[in-house]
């Protein structure tokens, strides 16, 4: 190939492609275009630009909660990127900017959104965020994805299926994977919360997985918990094995349009007939069931209404903040039962005992019951021991 001198094409001046017949006439009608002239500045911009997105910038918790607080949406994305780490490098940073944004929290509705697969949750909620964005509220949308047992991994397909909710300027939706977790909602759900109050956002909606009585876990991190239902999906009476039902602050029959609004009324009947026997997850406040069609639009505003209805009943009561507060020890009480299984399973002695349990146990050389004592007890040995000698 001949030598490009400076201030010459990128391709050589001969625009007959290699493959192309000598002598050949029209009957090729291609040729090599011309490049872009390569000048020493072009490849100086080129190797600086290169330079400086490998050199990007390292920022500091200061850096992280001045762009939170400023409502800057890519620098609250990889605030919540970093809690999410599981890296220790990650964990003493993401605690910084969490404890620099934390007075600027508190301040949004915290409204869990659960129900079984295809009860239309992220459908209700590009409906309802959509709805509340036009009224000049900041919806964040913290979407669950289950992970997979197999490969761990997740879809994280909620942001493209709420397709007009994610064009909205007041709304933010932030997919993560449920990592497994019991409740459907990932470890660090919490501090995301908080990361997007600090940043403005009034309304937060957690949609969780909806697997059944794990969403428990859920009812402790929110203020207002709704529960999804849909008719034709069984006996209306399963909700109260399922006890999912009895954590709900209102039940939503969703999908009440065309020929099918008729049984989302018996069935909001059905429900509210379930209610009378079942004790009030919020002092002071009757759990309902109601309709709405997030494809229509109908109920929508209603169910907006209930809510902040619920607000201000349990704002004047006190009863939120005695929530809030109760919420807040139990995830001082989860964070340090992790950090006690992040650290049994650091322990290399420990894990070659339990190795040995387990092989016991296969060969039938003990029962699990005596198994799980022993490991238990050389858990306490070791972890208590060494407390002890420190």
């Amino acid at each position: 190939m001949p030598k490009m001198e400076e201030g010459s094409l990128r391709q050589p001046q001969n625009t007959r492609p290699e493959w192309q017949p000598e002598g050949a006439g029209s009957e090729y009608a291609c040729s090599v275009m011309p490049g872009i002239p390569l000048s020493q500045d072009s490849c100086n911009t080129r190797v600086l630009n290169e330079t400086k997105a490998a050199q990007r910038k390292v920022l500091s918790a200061d850096d992280y909660a001045e762009g939170i607080i400023s409502g800057d949406r890519v620098m609250l994305s990889r605030a919540i990127t970093v809690i999410e780490s599981n890296a220790p490098k990650h964990f003493e940073l993401g605690q910084e900017i969490i404890q620099k944004i934390l007075p600027r929290t508190g301040g949004a509705m915290r409204i869990g959104i659960t129900g079984v697969p295809g009860a239309g949750k992220s459908t209700f909620i590009e409906a309802f965020g959509t709805y509340l964005a036009d009224c000049g509220h900041k919806v964040a949308v913290l979407a669950v994805d289950p992970s997979s047992s197999l490969t761990k991994g997740s879809i994280l397909g909620d942001k493209t299926r709420m397709e007009n909710l994610a064009r909205q300027k007041n709304a933010f939706i932030r997919p993560s994977p449920s990592g497994g977790s019991l409740g459907g909602v990932t470890r660090k759900s919490r501090e995301t919360m908080l990361l997007c109050e600090a940043a403005g956002y009034d309304t937060i909606l957690v949609e969780t997985v909806g697997v059944g009585q794990s969403e428990t876990m859920v009812r402790q991190m929110v203020d207002y918990f709704l529960v999804i239902v849909i008719t034709g999906a069984g006996d209306e009476l399963q909700g109260i094995k399922k006890g999912i039902i009895e954590l709900a602050d209102s039940i939503l029959v969703n999908k009440a349009d065309g020929d099918n609004k008729m049984k989302a009324l018996m069935a909001r009947a059905d429900y509210e007939q379930i209610l009378h026997y079942l004790r009030q997850p919020t002092e002071g406040w009757q759990t309902k069931a109601y309709t709405c069609s997030s494809i229509t639009g109908e109920g929508i505003p209603e169910m907006w209404s209930v809510i902040e209805d619920f607000r201000d009943n349990v704002s004047k009561s006190g009863i939120l903040i005695k929530r809030r507060k109760e919420q807040t020890i139990e995830w001082v009480r989860a964070m340090a039962a992790e950090y006690l299984q992040n650290r049994i399973a650091r322990c290399d002695e420990l894990t070659k005992q339990r190795e040995e349990i387990e092989r016991r146990v296969i060969e039938g050389a003990i029962t699990p019951t005596t198994a799980a004592k022993e490991l238990t007890e050389s858990m306490e040995k070791l972890l208590f021991t060494n407390a002890d000698e420190t």
